[in-house]
């Protein structure tokens, strides 16, 4: 057995930015340490399952704390939780960390535990998937928590550093027990107020304006930054949040264009932080539907000769070095690390960019003079979006199909994903996980329930993929495992379920003043944030 021991809403309109946030720093105390900072968009929602997206994470786990975390190396370690161990090959215990208490001052304990997990597993979570693999939790005592599987899970620890902990009877109490349904466009308490152990308790949520946080005065670890507060403003520009950080009015900004990185390199007073991110960009199509919404004639989606002729016509070197500046890292492996495609040439290999083939490939499929669709596309949610949709639609043209891009905030598009409403879109999908299980029971599989294939919006059906999956996700024995993962790559390269672009490398932006830990899964902690006194 294993055992692990240590001690251990609205955008803001532009000329009221200045404003805003001069306002907000008016109300901090003259020598607070604070950090302003903006992204194109904002945090979804509060609720810490009802979105799975890495900005409304990112803000959340600031609040809500896991059982067990990532370090600045993406190594796991103990958070809520102080030890634990592996009893049998479905059940796992854990002892929890002593004299925790949520911001509202209830204590921490092991029912809370297993209130967190029965909450994210209801059908409107969005990390159902991730916390249906962890089984089923009971409390021993108060401060003991034992997990029982319904089947191996060959990566429980990384699931369960996706696991936030919510005070059982701080979401009784508000009638929260509920996870937001946010497709349903449900309005809850949890969405708009928060209470965790965190180090950073909520103090305002103004949704697409401000949201402010400030130091927990009672926070049971330790915190290695000097932060006593953090104003979050989302700014929608490139152009302006660019300048809000130039001209000092913002810190730090999370998703500076590649275009501007040359200039921002060579701005005093403000320095780049750079590397590649965990994230795979790709394009997904309806594969279920006769007809594409809104069109007439058969669904050109459904024929992988349509899906494969896409897939050709995409010069995707053109896009790195014309749209992203070099930033990006093309592959053909529908997984957001390398490291999940075991760093393998041939599982990573492109198909050929060859706008001749592509056009055979479509004349075969019966559509020699193209078809006509609308691509769906964030806009404000990865790097170059809606340009990368842009560019692809522009590149399709010449092989005679018409895509209509339709870029709009992420909080509609992924909306509109969760209800298949949808010809095509581009997501992206990445985090702290490298194993390709992160990805593969959530896009790889057919839809069903718990969470099984929630985030294949496609909706294509595809019956050998989905049993090579089911069977990796399962496997205990890492040779038999990696069998079954080739085997997954293999059928989805051949089937094109998606169109893989690249993984987006993430450039930060900061004020030199300012120093942060940037890690591969976009990912700010807050509490490792250092802001210096401005000379």
């Amino acid at each position: 057995m294993r055992s692990f021991v240590t001690n251990q809403g609205r955008a803001t309109p532009l000329r009221a930015l200045g404003a805003l946030l001069l306002a907000a720093a008016a109300t901090l105390p003259a020598q607070a340490q604070t950090l302003r900072w903006a992204a194109a968009g904002d945090p979804l929602t509060l609720d810490p399952y009802a979105q799975n997206e890495t900005l409304t994470n990112v803000v959340n786990a600031q609040v809500y704390e896991f059982l067990v975390a990532r370090d600045k190396q993406l190594n796991l370690v103990p958070l809520l939780a102080t030890e634990w161990k592996q009893t049998g090959p479905l059940k796992w215990v854990f002892k929890l960390r002593p004299g925790v208490k949520f911001h509202d001052g209830r204590p921490f304990s092991a029912e809370d535990v297993v209130f967190s997990l029965q909450r994210a597993q209801q059908p409107s979570s969005q990390i159902a998937m991730y916390a249906n693999a962890l089984g089923e939790a009971r409390a021993l005592d108060k401060l003991t928590v034992e997990f029982t599987l319904r089947q191996v899970n060959p990566i429980f620890l990384q699931h369960l550093n996706t696991l936030y902990i919510m005070s059982k009877g701080w979401a009784e109490a508000h009638k929260a027990s509920k996870t937001q349904d946010f497709s349903a466009k449900e309005e809850s308490y949890a969405a708009f107020n928060a209470n965790g152990t965190g180090p950073f308790q909520l103090v305002s949520r103004a949704p697409d304006s401000k949201t402010v946080f400030k130091r927990n005065p009672a926070y049971w670890g330790k915190i290695e930054g000097n932060l006593q507060e953090v104003v979050y403003t989302p700014i929608k520009s490139d152009a302006t949040r660019i300048a809000a950080l130039v001209s000092g009015e913002v810190d730090f900004v999370l998703d500076p264009s590649p275009r501007d990185l040359e200039k921002l390199n060579a701005t005093p007073g403000v320095k780049v932080i750079n590397g590649p991110e965990n994230r795979i960009i790709f394009i997904g199509m309806d594969q279920a539907r006769d007809t594409l919404l809104g069109g007439s004639g058969k669904n050109p989606f459904k024929d992988v000769r349509v899906r494969r002729a896409l897939y050709q016509a995409i010069d995707i070197e053109a896009i790195k070095t014309k749209l992203m500046n070099g930033q990006s890292a093309p592959t053909g492996a529908v997984v957001p690390s390398p490291l999940g495609a075991f760093n393998d040439p041939a599982i990573e290999a492109r198909l050929p960019f060859d706008v001749a083939a592509a056009k055979k490939l479509l004349a075969e499929a019966g559509f020699a003079n193209g078809f006509e669709f609308t691509l769906d596309c964030p806009n404000n949610r990865y790097v170059n979006d809606e340009r990368i949709c842009m560019a692809l639609a522009s590149q399709w043209a010449k092989i005679g199909v018409k895509a209509r891009v339709n870029a709009q905030p992420k909080a509609i598009i992924f909306n509109k994903l969760e209800q298949l409403d949808t010809n095509a879109y581009l997501f992206g999908w990445g985090g702290s996980i490298t194993d390709p299980e992160s990805i593969f029971t959530s896009h790889y599989r057919n839809r069903g329930t718990a969470g099984v294939g929630e985030y294949n919006r496609g909706n294509f059906k595809d019956d050998e993929l989905d049993a090579i999956v089911a069977a990796s996700s399962k496997e205990a024995d890492p040779a038999k495992r990696e069998v079954l993962i080739r085997q997954a790559f293999k059928r989805q390269a051949e089937q094109v379920h998606y169109i893989p672009l690249h993984r987006q490398f993430i450039p930060w932006a900061a004020r030199s003043h300012v120093t942060v830990v940037h890690r591969p899964d976009n990912w700010l902690e807050w509490r490792w944030v250092n802001v210096a006194e401005k000379k």
